[in-house]
């Protein structure tokens, strides 16, 4: 397979009859996913999408959004999957950075946007038209280097950026993930990561490699009802982000029936080890896999299913194929074990950012023409054995009271103290001093008080804010900037 949409095609001819994603209560066989997404090619090229033009979808979990992305790959044209609930300025970020030639969305305010933004809009619902006509589509096959999708991630500034990704770079990706992982064919994926977070849309992709069923959740699923929704769909699978991981345990630990999952996977941010013991207690026979990935070369390192237990801090290996090392300040690689910014290397790495020249500079290394290095901006090492440990993004490792101190160890070590559920530090910044934010009951000098039993006291954050939840992100993570902002307010 050299195209996206193969992957869909081998599975309709592998398991036709097979289920190959639910979304509520609508589901598709892998066979029908193929021929509505052959439909939906045939409505992009009426609409006058060629090879290259960019497509927009803002859209709910449902059972058409992978015929769309099968579509788009077919016909050559660059989805782009926005959340569906981004509107306003971030959505006209979007349109005027990528220039769409078509936006779908059901939300008549999504395509009122992109009317006076000057850009064609339709239903999602009404796409589906004509039988295909037979060879290939207008402008002709996409090439396995030609991009298939641009996904839309945070950056150093306040507006998104969009990594581009070639088909021949995502299906290394899959496949190579797929090894690691094993899903199979009679597995049912529990997706609640949106699609427009790659940890989501990626599950759609292994679930068509793999033959296994995905269900589109959406973060809404992870609320008070998650475990009634695990058994209703006979989940197996769980891609969780540790905002759903706390989750799980705390419905469990209420009385909560566990659920039967076989697998969870962990990404997008790093999993503390308190959370990793008391998944393994509440979930009786639970395997799990700690990876570190960005969405500029997708995945970096797997652990073998439960490899944490012997690894402690590891986030694995890298992919097949795929070197990690470490660079010094001035960019030269440096030994093994040596601690530095981490750098990928391979086949995965990503095409750079769409029209930033400067930032692709900064982050990419070309070698023959061929985008192929990654300077990923987090600390770390990589142990003998290829082993590879994160400190965390550059940007959490702060200096408090003259040592260097890393978010993710201070945040682990709140997180054992009774009574706080969850925790996230704001490193000092223009003039603040450093905060430990902390969900607990306590008040926040016994918290900081207790912190002393788990760390050196020049770790410590100068302040503790006591908050009733943290702010997340769409993509279930911390949303720092909100938090920030929460802090400065109580303050």
């Amino acid at each position: 397979m050299t195209l996206l949409h193969e992957l869909y095609d081998a599975a309709a001819r592998r398991a036709p009859d097979e289920v190959a994603v639910t979304a509520g209560t609508e589901r598709i066989t892998f066979a029908e996913l193929a021929a509505l997404g052959r439909r939906i090619a045939a409505a992009l090229c009426d609409a006058g999408l060629r090879r290259g033009d960019r497509l927009v979808v803002v859209a709910p979990p449902s059972v058409v959004l992978p015929a769309v992305l099968y579509a788009a790959a077919r016909t050559g044209v660059v989805f782009v999957v926005l959340h569906e609930q981004v509107r306003g300025a971030p959505l006209r970020h979007v349109l005027d950075d990528c220039e769409p030639a078509l936006v779908l969305s059901d939300d008549p305010d999504v395509r009122a946007t992109a009317a006076a933004a000057g850009t064609a809009a339709a239903d999602l619902s009404g796409l589906p038209g004509r039988a295909p006509a037979a060879g290939l589509p207008p402008g002709g096959e996409p090439l396995t280097v030609d991009p298939v999708c641009l996904v839309y991630t945070s950056g150093s500034t306040a507006l998104p950026n969009a990594v581009v990704c070639t088909h021949d770079q995502v299906l290394f990706a899959v496949a190579a993930i797929q090894r690691e992982l094993g899903y199979r064919r009679g597995d049912v994926v529990f997706c609640p990561s949106p699609a427009s977070f790659d940890y989501g849309l990626y599950q759609l992709f292994l679930g068509a490699l793999s033959g296994a069923r995905v269900h589109l959740a959406g973060l809404a699923a992870t609320g008070p009802g998650l475990l009634g929704r695990l058994a209703e769909t006979g989940a197996t699978v769980l891609p969780a982000v540790p905002s759903t991981a706390e989750t799980l345990v705390r419905l469990v630990s209420r009385g909560g029936r566990p659920p039967a999952l076989r697998l969870l996977t962990t990404t997008g941010a790093a999993m503390p080890a308190d959370l990793l013991r008391a998944l393994r207690q509440c979930v009786p026979g639970l395997r799990i896999q700690v990876m570190y990935g960005l969405t500029e070369c997708k995945r970096v390192a797997i652990m073998p299913p439960d490899g944490d237990l012997d690894r402690p801090g590891s986030c694995g290996r890298p992919l097949a194929g795929t070197e990690v090392f470490t660079v010094d300040g001035r960019g030269r690689r440096q030994p093994a074990g040596t601690t530095g910014e981490l750098v990928v290397r391979g086949p995965h790495v990503m095409s750079g950012y769409w029209r930033r020249p400067e930032l692709t500079a900064e982050r990419y290394r070309v070698e023959e023409g061929r985008v192929v290095q990654l300077r990923t901006g987090d600390q770390g090492r990589v142990a003998a054995g290829g082993w590879v440990y994160v400190d965390g993004r550059t940007d959490d490792i702060y200096k408090e009271r003259g040592y260097r101190v890393s978010v993710t160890e201070v945040e682990a070590a709140a997180r054992l103290i009774p009574l706080v559920s969850s925790a996230a530090v704001l490193p000092p910044r223009d003039g603040r001093r450093s905060v430990l934010v902390a969900v607990t009951a306590l008040a926040p000098a016994e918290v900081l008080h207790r912190l002393r039993e788990h760390l050196e006291v020049f770790k410590i954050p100068q302040r503790c804010a006591v908050v009733a939840g943290l702010p997340l992100t769409r993509n279930g993570k911390v949303d720092r900037a909100a938090l920030t902002a929460l802090v400065a307010g109580d303050a």
